[in-house]
């Protein structure tokens, strides 16, 4: 086979590393051109929520693309937008009352941070400053990177991210610092906006905090007039155990990114949900006061179809069922291997474990996790950790033998000792 010129993300090509190619997918399972069967034990980077090629999302794309594939969203809408969006507010907390879409986890927050800086300034009170929290993943654009973690991920463009205020992470026994550091930051800075991932911190290493937290943090925010936005492309969508991850800490934010499991994960969307008030301030006969965001493929109608079969297996089918079954494997299979000799710090959030291999190296580059990609890939298993960190995340419709032979290839690894 010759050399391919297609380029992948987060990947160094210069290691040679084998690329699969992969034909064809259903359920928790994803099968390549050679013959085998992988176990897809992350959700394909965290998207795939009720399986891959579910037969109702699958229909509904097939059926959107017979009446119409494209047409542009400024000043024009097509049924499957108008429907996702009254979907939407009718199945999200109110008052989030207003959907804007876009196509990515990363756009969805560039559209946060817009919205936030355009409520401040078109009602005359400029703000420019976001607070973040520390270890973030917001994505990979450069207002998202900004207002993620800053190493590896985007140090080579360093220069171009603006400046942020930063919180620490809630770690056990330091969660009234993160409070403080936001209490102090919101009363004397006068942020226009704070940003976090709710009660899990994904490519910060899976790193877990309490409900408690978060409804403080968003307390403080209130106090002092400060814009909360809650980046849940990750943690939407049942990850966490419920429809959102500030389910559990009794919040509505201000504004409210979602993205990967819109669709089921099987085409890209996103969307950035907004409150009434988040909306008027961009709301005049002044052609300025406009929110100016767009992108080509906005609202795309197809995508809209996936998404609104995702309501409809959400509304219709035992989906929340299906999160407290694989929730209740994944404790079961955790506990089994936590207290083993080279595990830390084994934990769980709903759908979600992950554990730290005790290694010289820590983090996301240390030596330990490109061997860890390929002993799992050996096992016909899709799991990518993150460095030292392993986590599990699979589609809610894995059985239990698939989630058997996931744990079975840790366990392997851990007897290894290495």
């Amino acid at each position: 086979m010759t050399k391919s010129p297609v380029w992948h993300p987060f990947t160094q090509h210069g290691l040679n590393a084998p690329i699969p190619l992969v034909t064809r997918s259903e359920g928790a399972a994803l099968f390549t051109k050679d013959g085998r069967r992988i176990i897809d034990g992350i959700s394909s980077w965290w998207v795939t929520t009720h399986g891959h090629s579910h037969p109702r999302i699958m229909a509904a794309i097939a059926d959107q693309a017979g009446k119409l594939d494209q047409i542009i969203f400024a000043g024009w809408t097509h049924e499957p937008a108008e429907a996702l969006a009254r979907g939407l507010v009718a199945m999200m907390p109110r008052p989030l009352d207003y959907v804007f879409y876009s196509d990515s986890g990363s756009t969805s927050v560039e559209v946060a941070l817009k919205m936030a800086l355009g409520y401040w300034t078109n009602r005359g009170e400029p703000r420019h400053r976001i607070v973040v929290m520390e270890h973030s993943y917001h994505g990979d654009t450069i207002g998202a990177m900004s207002v993620g973690a800053r190493g590896v991920f985007n140090r080579t463009y360093a220069e171009l991210l603006f400046d942020v205020g930063q919180v620490p992470f809630p770690s056990p026994g330091m969660e009234q610092a993160t409070l403080d550091a936001l209490e102090a930051m919101c009363r004397n800075e006068a942020p226009a906006a704070f940003i976090v991932e709710p009660l899990i911190l994904g490519a910060g290493g899976m790193l877990i905090y309490p409900a408690w937290v978060l409804t403080e943090m968003r307390v403080i925010c209130e106090r002092h007039d400060v814009l909360f936005i809650a980046d849940e492309v990750m943690t939407g969508w049942g990850r966490t155990g419920t429809l959102l991850a500030c389910e559990q800490a009794g919040i509505v934010p201000d504004i409210l990114c979602l993205s990967k499991g819109l669709t089921g994960g099987a085409i890209p969307l996103a969307v950035t949900m907004a409150t009434p008030a988040i909306y008027d301030a961009h709301y005049s006969l002044d052609r300025s006061q406009l929110f100016y965001h767009s992108s080509s493929y906005t609202a795309n109608p197809i995508a809209c179809a996936a998404a609104n079969a995702n309501l409809d297996i959400w509304r219709e089918e035992p989906v929340l069922k299906q999160i407290v079954t694989l929730a209740t494997r994944q404790r079961a299979a955790l506990a089994k291997i936590c207290s083993l000799p080279g595990v830390a710090d084994a934990r769980q959030l709903g759908t979600i474990t992950a554990l730290d291999l005790e290694a010289k190296e820590q983090g996301y580059l240390s030596t330990i996790g490109p061997q860890l990609l390929t002993f799992f890939a050996e096992q016909n298993l899709l799991l990518r950790p993150l460095g030292n960190t392993i986590y599990v995340m699979p589609p809610y419709c894995i059985d239990q033998t698939d989630l058997a032979t996931i744990y079975c290839a840790i366990n392997a690894w851990l007897e290894r000792g290495e």
